[in-house]
C-alpha cells in the first residue's frame, strides 16, 4: 500500500498497521487489520464472477422486467398475456423478454405459433422474494 508523504506509519502489532494522517480533514487514523483483510480477500469470488453477478442484478434494476418476472411466478405466459398484464405493447414486452432470456432468467417454450415464457429456475423467485422482504422490512 503506497502512502502519501503526509502519513506516519505506526506498527501496533503483527496483524495490524495504523497510519496517522496529518491531514485532519481527511482522517485521524486509518488502521489496516491484515488478518481481516486476508480473510475477506480469500472469500471474495473472482472478478469475472462478480461481473456476472452485477449483470444479473442489473436485470432486476428495471421495473418492467421485475413486473414480467413477477407475472411469471404463477405460470408460463405468452407475450400477448404479458402485454395485457403490463398494459404495454407486445414489441416492448418482447424486447424485455429478450434481455431476460439472454440473462438466463426466463426460458421460452414454443407451441405452434405461440411462444410461452417461464422463469428459468426457482432462484429467480428467491432473489425477488428476498429483495422484496428487504424493501418491506426497511419500511417498518
Amino acid at each position: 500500500m503506497s502512502k502519501p508523504e503526509k502519513f506516519k506509519i505506526t506498527h501496533k502489532g503483527e496483524s495490524e498497521e495504523c497510519i496517522e494522517c496529518q491531514d485532519k480533514e481527511f482522517c485521524d487514523e486509518v488502521c489496516i487489520h491484515f488478518d481481516a483483510v486476508a480473510k475477506a480477500k480469500s472469500k471474495m469470488p473472482e472478478l469475472d464472477t462478480l461481473f456476472s453477478l452485477a449483470e444479473l442484478f442489473k436485470m432486476f434494476g428495471d421495473t418492467t422486467r421485475i413486473r414480467i418476472m413477477c407475472a411469471l411466478f404463477e405460470n408460463e405466459l405468452c407475450v400477448c398475456d404479458l402485454a395485457e398484464i403490463l398494459g404495454m405493447g407486445q414489441s416492448a414486452v418482447s424486447h424485455q423478454l429478450r434481455l431476460l432470456r439472454t440473462a438466463n432468467l426466463v426460458k421460452v417454450r414454443r407451441e405452434g405459433k405461440s411462444s410461452f415464457y417461464s422463469l428459468d429456475d426457482e432462484h429467480i423467485q428467491k432473489i425477488y422474494t428476498m429483495g422484496l422482504e428487504h424493501i418491506l422490512e426497511e419500511r417498518k
